[in-house]
């Protein structure tokens, strides 16, 4: 799923050498190898990964636990899931925010459950101790094949099993782990037998796919449904009629170790008022030309919704 920085070489790097440094609530990648040093037992470490909707709902689990006296270390946009959870099984982090259908999907590859129940139901199954997923949101940002208004014209495409036919003359673009995820571009061939002319390498859901695939360098694009700017770029997610993106409703995942009964009761709080719209709103303000800065977005949602 969902997300608008580069993975970088240099910033995997550096995010797999985690531990927790300063105290308090500053922010800031983790300084030492992973495992060395965890969060103090009275503060939860919180990460996400490195786009921009994952900073953001990092930021708001972590004001809405410092709004209740609990402390905290922010350490946002540290890289894929393939960087950020092993982390959290060692403990280096405490906390992030996921998506249940990305998360099952990573956790057990050959999961096949589609429908937000089931995929929620069969994650809890599949996370291990000392990880339990908490409340899922009924917000919701799932993977799109994305392509333009004048590519889906072309090949008169509302589907992806619309464009599979001609999905060897088209360049796909989207963040490296999307080549080897089982819903990225393994699941695209498994279900709509399509197989792109070749990949670039771009960022999680962000502007270097926007402008890609805007400027024609790229034909068709993994972004996420979330994005305002599918619409305002006159952009078409194309539907996924065999359902190879499964559900992905925002989860927080946490060591069991640091979820009190009052921090699941903050945190359960929140996935009980965000939703999908919410996203949509908050991403617009985080990418319009004039942004707004993430913590300031936070600080405005939670407060909006009550809970600060």
């Amino acid at each position: 799923m969902r997300r608008t920085l580069t993975v970088l070489a240099a910033t995997t790097v550096a995010a797999l050498t985690l531990a927790a440094c300063g105290g308090g609530s500053s922010g800031g990648p983790l300084g030492g190898p992973a495992g060395a040093s965890a969060a103090p037992t009275d503060t939860i470490s919180v990460g996400s990964a490195n786009f921009t909707e994952s900073s953001l709902l990092g930021e708001i689990y972590a004001q809405a636990l410092e709004a209740k006296g609990i402390k905290v270390q922010r350490h946002l946009s540290l890289g894929s899931r393939e960087t950020y959870f092993p982390a959290l099984k060692d403990g280096s982090l405490d906390l992030v925010p996921d998506y249940t259908g990305s998360l099952l999907q990573y956790l057990d590859p050959k999961a096949a459950q589609t429908s937000p129940d089931d995929v929620y139901a069969a994650l809890q199954k599949a996370i291990q101790a000392p990880l339990v997923a908490l409340d899922k949101s009924a917000a919701e940002d799932k993977d799109a094949v994305v392509v333009s208004k004048d590519t889906a014209q072309r090949y008169n495409a509302t589907s992806i099993a619309d464009l599979a036919p001609h999905c060897g003359d088209l360049v796909f673009g989207g963040p490296p782990e999307f080549l080897t995820r089982p819903d990225g571009i393994p699941g695209i061939q498994k279900f709509y037998n399509c197989t792109f002319k070749s990949f670039t390498s771009l960022d999680a859901g962000g502007p270097l796919t926007l402008t890609a695939v805007k400027s024609n360098q790229i034909q068709a694009a993994d972004l996420f449904t979330t994005n305002p700017q599918i619409e305002t770029s006159n952009l078409v997610a194309l539907a996924d009629p065999k359902n190879n993106f499964s559900a992905q409703n925002v989860v927080p995942v946490i060591n069991s170790t640091k979820a009190t009964d009052q921090v699941k009761q903050i945190l359960n709080a929140v996935s009980a008022k965000l939703t999908t719209q919410d996203l949509v709103e908050l991403n617009g303000q985080l990418t319009a030309p004039d942004p707004v800065d993430p913590a300031v977005a936070a600080k405005q949602w939670l407060t909006k919704a009550g809970l600060v």
